[in-house]
């Protein structure tokens, strides 16, 4: 993972990129993770679009979302979205994960706060149960923090990135 750079954020907004950064480094099988805010921006993510090299397996096929950290964001917000119009229309409560295991892979999808999702990229060899227990312990530790100033903070640190690599 290409670390983002956190020159100029507060020290609750860089607490949260090193949890990011923890949780993927320190788990095995997680290929990227996204943290969306409840209208589906973007706030903080792993970007596997920024280092080429960690997407490829040794066969050179892709391991994460084909575009970036943007299209993992999309997808998470669309499940979440669903799931919870699901929960509403059977009424059973608020949503608090999904887990999607495919062949090649598997999507995991957990509430943080207010609407805000932290979506996770595994690989197909990735143990669902260790994911998903990393994932509660970063809601935890990350949700009593991501307030509205936050979340801000957050979207204005990644459009100067994108606009500062883009030149």
């Amino acid at each position: 993972m290409t670390a983002p750079s956190t020159f100029g954020l507060s020290s609750e907004a860089r607490n949260l990129h090193w949890l990011l950064t923890n949780l993927v480094e320190e788990v095995p099988g997680i290929l990227s993770v996204a943290v969306v805010s409840s209208d589906g921006l973007l706030l903080l993510s792993s970007d596997p679009g920024r280092n080429e090299e960690a997407r490829r397996t040794p066969a050179d096929r892709p391991t994460g979302p084909r575009g970036s950290a943007a299209d993992l964001a999309t997808i998470v917000s669309g499940i979440g979205s669903l799931t919870i119009g699901a929960a509403r229309l059977l009424e059973f409560g608020g949503v608090k994960h999904t887990m999607i295991a495919m062949d090649e892979g598997s999507l995991f999808v957990m509430s943080i706060s207010d609407g805000s999702l932290l979506g996770v990229h595994g690989s197909a060899d990735c143990d669902m149960s260790v994911v998903a227990y990393h994932m509660a312990l970063f809601v935890g530790r990350a949700g009593h923090v991501l307030t509205p100033e936050l979340r801000s903070e957050l979207r204005k640190s990644l459009e100067s990135e994108s606009t500062g690599s883009a030149r």
